[in-house]
């Protein structure tokens, strides 16, 4: 039971639940700009959009507070932040994320440690291990999503209903310790934790709108359309085993033992609670045309200096 209390905290990590996706840095943005502090304004497709035949658009998904559950175990989750670009061409929507990545949340320690996470008893090699960890340092476990490919199949009609799948978000978990090594990982670009996030319940619509330097503005040139208020989950994922833990990945099995991997489709599960989207940049992106990728761009400089 420990051992999937420990990786339900592992698997928060999926949708960046108190984990560090290592993010571009967010720039400090001012009022209506706040929640679109990574978006990816400087990548080339979107500079290119011209506002007739592509718009270009950023997009945040945040969320405050949630839970996983594995099995009969229900862990409580802290923030998370997704952010995109999308580029609408023609109503065929395509998305480009920030440079390192487009999940953003915190880092978190693994409960129990490494002891909590590998040791199982009477086991050559590994009980040896579990026996040297003396201090806090070697005990410490650290737990970091990183991108395992590129976000894809994002639906804004399924954002605004309930039920259908809203972007398909493919994801590993680096797991950090001096006997786990630098490359210790559940999930891996080839065999990703794929997360398919829809609403639980239907999210309330309102239109935000504001001046180029963030101030608020019902008339503004800026604006959003914000979705708020709606539970968002996803039980269909799978999580695959653990990879290139200790030295020629010989600590592999004692990660995948003690925490029951690889996990199938059906065993695990997560909720966001009261999750926010915001959709938008320019309100009405056909009035900057030719080039009006490049002006959003230089409207989110602006407000960020």
């Amino acid at each position: 039971m420990r051992g999937r209390r420990i990786m339900g905290a592992v698997l928060a990590a999926v949708m960046g639940v108190g984990l560090l996706a290592a993010p571009s840095a967010a720039a400090e943005m001012p009022g209506g700009w706040a929640p679109l502090d990574r978006c990816p304004v400087d990548n080339a497709s979107m500079l290119a959009a011209d506002g007739r035949t592509v718009s270009a658009s950023c997009l945040a998904a945040v969320a405050a507070s949630g839970s996983i559950k594995l099995g009969g175990t229900t862990v409580t989750t802290g923030g998370t932040d997704l952010q995109l670009g999308v580029l609408n061409a023609s109503g065929t929507l395509t998305t480009v994320s920030p440079s390192g990545g487009a999940l953003a949340a915190d880092r978190v320690a693994i409960p129990g440690g490494l002891l909590g996470l590998m040791c199982p008893s009477n086991i050559p090699l590994i009980s040896d291990i579990c026996d040297a960890i003396t201090n806090g340092d070697l005990n410490a476990v650290y737990a970091t999503v990183e991108p395992a490919g590129e976000p894809s199949e994002f639906s804004l009609a399924a954002g605004l209903g309930v039920g259908q799948p809203i972007v398909r978000l493919p994801v590993k978990i680096r797991l950090s310790n001096p006997f786990l090594g630098s490359n210790c990982y559940i999930g891996s670009n080839a065999n990703p934790i794929v997360l398919r996030p829809a609403n639980l319940t239907r999210p309330t619509r309102t239109l935000v709108r504001f001046n180029e330097d963030g101030s608020p503005n019902p008339t503004g040139v800026m604006g959003y359309a914000v979705s708020s208020g709606a539970s968002q989950g996803d039980s269909t994922f799978a999580v695959p085993g653990a990879s290139g833990c200790g030295l020629g990945g010989l600590l592999n099995f004692a990660v995948n033992l003690k925490q029951g991997l690889p996990s199938p489709a059906g065993n695990n599960s997560i909720v966001l609670d009261n999750a926010t989207t915001y959709f938008g940049g320019f309100f009405n992106p056909g009035s900057f045309t030719p080039n009006q990728g490049q002006q959003l761009s230089d409207r989110w400089h602006a407000a960020a200096n």
